[in-house]
């Protein structure tokens, strides 16, 4: 039985709050800029050009990626199959690993904000967030977004830096059985 101060029990707590931390802020946000920023498409801006508000609904994926006419469904099912890879690799992810813990939550609470529009709307996704200089602009993106890009690097530096650690270990223990063996043998190969 795990004590209430566990490293799984810290693991699963940082994992959870950080997910319903990530779509409350999501859904508050959206919920704010469909009520204030209407009409849609008129820019608001916040810091000059460079930062601002523009109401938009995207029924494609991050950065407006579009696949036609099923693009909610399909993106739909894909963010509910990427949930599922993602859950197996919180449950696979050691207890004391904070950073890939963090990140596991950042990409899963985001996905789980845009899933939550495309659910609810068939209009799309509420995208607000708007930078960039003239008409050089970002696509229009939300706090989802931000942290699912965000997620994912810090997962992919997490793994990155686990494969680096597993070729040391390996390399090590290369080292160290080629000099257990006795002088005048070589790996693989017999003595003289």
């Amino acid at each position: 039985m795990e004590r209430s101060g566990s490293p799984s029990r810290a693991k699963a707590t940082v994992f959870w709050t950080l997910i319903a931390a990530i779509v409350a802020i999501d859904v508050v946000t959206k919920y704010i800029a469909k009520t204030t920023l209407v009409p849609y498409r008129m820019p608001r801006e916040v810091i000059g050009e460079w930062v601002r508000f523009t109401l938009v609904f995207n029924q494609g994926a991050a950065f407006g990626l579009h696949l036609g006419p099923w693009s909610r469904q399909i993106f739909l099912v894909l963010t509910v199959v990427a949930l599922i890879i993602l859950a197996r690799l919180y449950k696979d992810t050691r207890s004391d690993d904070r950073v890939r813990v963090i990140a596991l939550g950042l990409v899963c609470g985001g996905a789980i904000g845009n899933l939550l529009d495309r659910v609810r709307s068939a209009v799309g996704v509420v995208d607000f967030l708007d930078i960039g200089v003239g008409n050089w602009r970002w696509p229009t993106f939300n706090v989802a977004d931000i942290a699912v890009t965000t997620g994912a690097i810090l997962l992919a530096w997490a793994l990155w830096g686990e494969e680096r650690e597993e070729v040391e270990v390996e390399s090590r223990k290369q080292k160290a059985e080629s000099s257990e063996l006795p002088t005048g043998q070589e790996a693989g190969g017999r003595g003289q």
